[in-house]
Order: structure tokens, then sequence, then C-alpha cells
């Protein structure tokens, strides 16, 4: 008498969908997840309730309480703002000028960036503030 043995089926896990959702949640965290560079000037920004956290552009102007202002790293005297920033418009993304000022800087030497901003070609200036409670 012959006895017919089935060959046992070795367990097969199906990791597909397993694989799915790991590189769904890999996107999600990429996508979501913000870097935020701080200067290496010490601002204290004002606050605004409706403020939102923003990509870094690539040109920053930065005025410190002293009234001192910065384009990114390099000191400008404020005669010589206008040609600095008519001299760096075309290397701008999307000619846009980030504006960080401190919150004790006086109200003119902000309109008067700005101005010097709109005059150079500056189409988008970004006034940076921090976000309330933070």
């Amino acid at each position: 008498m012959q006895l017919s043995t089935r060959k046992k089926r070795k367990p097969l896990i199906n990791i597909t969908s397993l694989i799915d959702v790991l590189f769904l949640l890999l996107i999600f965290f990429m996508v979501s997840s913000t870097f935020m560079d701080e200067p290496g000037l010490k601002l204290s920004l004002p606050r605004a309730g409706s403020a939102e956290i923003g990509e870094k552009k690539e040109f920053t102007l930065y005025i410190t309480s002293e009234g001192d202002i910065f384009l990114n790293s390099d000191v400008v005297p404020e005669d010589s703002l206008l040609n600095k920033l008519k001299a760096v418009l075309p290397e701008m993304k999307d000619a846009t000028l980030s504006l960080r000022a401190d919150k004790d800087v006086r109200h003119g030497l902000v309109v008067f960036a700005m101005d010097k901003a709109r005059l150079a070609g500056v189409k988008k200036l970004v006034v940076a503030t921090q976000v309330e409670g933070k």
C-alpha cells in the first residue's frame, strides 16, 4: 500500500502592503517636517497671531536693534543699501527678499529698508515675525 505524502507548503507572508504603508509614512514625515535656520545675529522678532512658518528665502535683510543693516551676513551701510540690493537682485529667487527686523528698531528704518527694496526691484518682500507663544 502506497501512501501519498503531501509536500508541506512553506508559509508565505505577503509584505507588499507593508512596504506601501512604510513608504507613505516616509513621504508624510518628509513633507510635514520643517527645518528652521536661525541667523547668526541675535534678534528679538515682533509677535503676530497670524504668523506662519515659511520656507527660508535666499536673501535676508537683517536690521538689528542698534540699527545695523545686514544682507545675509554682510554689513551694508544705509547709503549703499539700494546699490547692494540692485547688485544681488539677479541672484534672488523670484526677486524675493526676507526682512527680519528686531522689534526695538525704529519704524523709520524699517520703512526706509522696505522702500529701498522696492526701488531696487524686489517683487516680494517677506516680513518675518515670530509665532505667538514661542
